[in-house]
């Protein structure tokens, strides 16, 4: 039948049918309580504007009155772009303009467009095909769009040029997409299909076509490729608005708005990361060089991380798992093993957990003349490896003068620290790029992980075995360096996952270890072992005061379900980390401890953390399971005022529009579904059991 042939007569019929079925899903929330009722997993929150009023807190059951404390007027700050900061610092802008920062977004215009756009110009790929022409000073790219009909698009924008540059074009309903093919400039200066590299054949429904939300810059580039983003989204329109200060990595990024500054003109109204604490200065690189999860959704550009700030009051960085499973991003024994994880490399290395190491440590500032990030030809080898050698020497100038002795390798390799501490083991799909791991060799991962080691690198005809035999004759401490990234490997890998307890359990107990492998074991080990878990996690949580770490570990006691820790999450629920407090209440609530409710509505009222989208998605499933249909709709509204694209939320709130018998309603629901998630099944499903309009 296929569902295509419809009577008239039938159409009421349907109705009903769809009625019927939509209810049975929620049947779950709709039930009576039990006197421990579990609550459906919170949606994991994606990287939009808060609301302007708080939410009605007496409508929502046994609400809790939250005391706000007035903070004392001030002057309020602003982005005012990089030419201003011209006007007093014209060296600084002029070197930062030969920076690749500044580069990080260029209009399509010649003197930033590095691809071929001559007549002719042809990409084939596995299930992508391009032409690329130029017609006078605009740039045009002819490929299939979203109907699968080959169409032509002009170029406004182009994102880097160093290694690879990536075209983008702004649709009509105001969302600036990632294009099909990019230029590989450091290769062999020709178009690729870097996502098809990636993430294989690409039909027009796949998340990843270019034409949809996955590709969108406002939601994977535009955040860290401008400076002082505000990205909107309209609802009812669906249409994208997006304004920034500046294109690039500019002034205010590292700075932070300049505003103040520019009309006081003085210093304590900038921020020079020089002069913050080593954690700050780090957060501010570390703000963009490491994919991370966002507290406050990407849309609210008024909880935007700024210079000044903790990270991890702003963010968490993304390591080893997505959902349930490890990402393929990391090596096994915890190493990031693609492009762009700087920061999650360096903070698992003793080079920071012991020496306190930055990025500051070993790179420039983007507007120092000098920076190696320079736009212009990159410095020769000789060059570099003796900017190595001296930038190590800062911390390890007695190892650096033993030269060949501690190498053991000849002339120029023996100042070439990168070769065997950062090899170019990680890969950028089409690129290699250094380890910031900053760890040594470990050839036996290699024969029992398949981790890349530096040693095979560049002796590809040897087997690990004999690198490890050659290694330990040189070094003949190296095997207790080496015993910790085994013990990770062990750990996390899943062909070792039926025996890895004791592994995860030793990582996460050691406090040396750096918190986000110990939060990765915490997740581990709760997801493969379940109750045997529970004392473990419990005793972690206790003994440290690490927010990021706390967190997971809160994410292992809901996976492991270990209701005997509430306790331990009630006491949480005051944290001064707002992840940690969050975390907690969630938690909590999947659990059906009452002390939930009250955490969650303070968290989705009170001023500065209303913005939460979390809290608004569990008191909505709440409040399913009381059969109160309106409270739930409402939260879901307000989840989705904050985070438009949740497709999850977009389809139970779908289920609730039709059991309240509005199924137009629910069908806007499905079809904005679809429009941020175009293969979701569930959104799909639940359209197909709808009458056409």
């Amino acid at each position: 039948m296929g569902g295509t042939f419809r009577m008239r007569s039938s159409r009421p019929v349907l109705v009903a049918l769809a009625v019927v079925v939509l209810a049975a899903g929620l049947f779950f929330f709709l039930r009576p309580s039990a006197p421990t009722p579990a609550v459906s997993p919170p949606v994991t929150q994606a990287p939009a504007p808060a609301p302007e009023t708080p939410l009605d807190a007496g409508s929502v059951a046994a609400p809790v009155p939250v005391k706000t404390v007035e903070a004392p007027p001030s002057k309020p700050n602003h982005f005012v772009g990089s030419q201003v900061c011209a006007d007093c610092h014209e060296e600084q802008h002029t070197g930062w303009k030969h920076d690749w920062h500044s580069r990080a977004l260029s209009p399509a215009t010649k003197p930033y467009v590095v691809g071929t756009f001559a007549a002719g110009t042809h990409f084939k790929g596995e299930s992508s095909e391009a032409w690329m022409r130029r017609d006078g000073s605009q740039y045009l790219m002819r490929t299939k769009g979203a109907d699968g009909n080959l169409g032509e698009w002009p170029v406004q924008w182009v994102v880097g040029g160093k290694r690879m540059q990536d075209p983008i074009t702004l649709l009509p309903d105001g969302r600036w997409q990632v294009m099909p093919v990019y230029f590989h400039v450091t290769g062999k200066g020709e178009w690729v299909d870097y996502s098809e590299k990636k993430q294989g054949a690409l039909s027009p429904d796949h998340p990843f076509f270019w034409t949809n939300f996955r590709r969108s810059a406002q939601h994977a580039c535009l955040d860290c490729h401008v400076t002082g983003l505000d990205a909107r989204y309209d609802r009812a329109s669906h249409q994208w608005e997006t304004k920034f200060a500046d294109a690039g990595v500019a002034c205010e990024s590292c700075h932070g708005p300049g505003g103040r500054h520019a009309e006081s003109q003085v210093p304590a109204d900038i921020i020079q990361p020089a002069k913050l604490s080593k954690e700050e200065g780090f957060a501010v690189c570390a703000q963009c060089h490491g994919p991370r999860r966002t507290l406050f959704p990407m849309l609210d550009a008024k909880h935007h991380f700024q210079p000044g700030q903790r990270y991890d009051a702003s963010y968490q960085p993304m390591v080893m798992l997505v959902g349930n499973d490890r990402s393929g991003d990391f090596f096994a024994d915890g190493r990031p093993s693609t492009s762009s994880f700087e920061y999650q490399a360096l903070i698992q290395s003793q080079c920071h957990l012991k020496g306190g190491a930055t990025c500051l440590t070993c790179h420039t500032a983007p507007h120092d003349a000098s920076a190696p990030n320079e736009v212009r030809k990159q410095k020769p080898v000789a060059a570099r490896t003796s900017v190595n050698a001296s930038t190590c020497q800062g911390c390890h100038p007695e190892v650096v003068a033993q030269g060949e002795q501690h190498t053991h390798h000849k002339a120029a390799a023996a100042q070439d620290c990168l070769a065997c501490h950062m090899p170019p083991v990680v890969s950028g799909v089409l690129d290699h790029f250094a380890d910031h791991a900053l760890d040594v060799p470990a050839p036996r991962n290699t024969a029992r992980h398949d981790i890349p080691n530096a040693c095979n690198t560049c002796h590809a005809k040897q087997t690990p075995d004999a690198m490890q035999a050659s290694l330990v004759k040189w070094w003949p401490k190296a095997e207790a360096r080496q015993a910790r990234r085994l013990r990770l490997a062990d750990a996390f890998d899943e062909k070792t996952a039926a025996l890895s307890r004791g592994a995860l359990e030793a990582v996460l107990a050691d406090t040396t270890e750096a918190g986000t492998l110990r939060g990765a074991a915490a997740k581990f080990l709760a997801r493969r072992f379940k109750r045997d878990a529970v004392p473990a996690l419990r005793a972690a949580l206790k003994g440290t005061t690490d927010s990021t770490l706390r967190s997971d570990i809160i994410d292992g006691l809901g996976a492991a379900n270990a209701r005997e820790a509430t306790e331990d999450l009630a006491a949480l629920l005051k944290d001064g980390s707002l992840w940690v407090r969050q975390g907690a209440a969630l938690t909590l609530a999947a659990f059906g401890d009452a002390r939930a409710m009250p955490a969650l509505q303070a968290l989705a009222t009170e001023p500065e953390t209303r913005g939460l989208v979390q809290p608004h998605v569990m008191l909505g499933q709440l409040a399913m399971r009381r059969r109160d249909v309106t409270t739930a709709t409402r939260e879901f509204e307000q989840a989705l005022d904050l985070q438009p694209y949740n497709a999850d939320v977009l389809v139970r709130l779908a289920d609730l529009y039709v059991v309240q018998g509005n199924p137009a309603k629910g069908r806007e629901r499905l079809e904005e579904a679809l429009r941020f998630d175009p293969q979701n099944k569930s959104a799909k499903q639940r359209l197909g059991m709808l009458p056409a309009q």
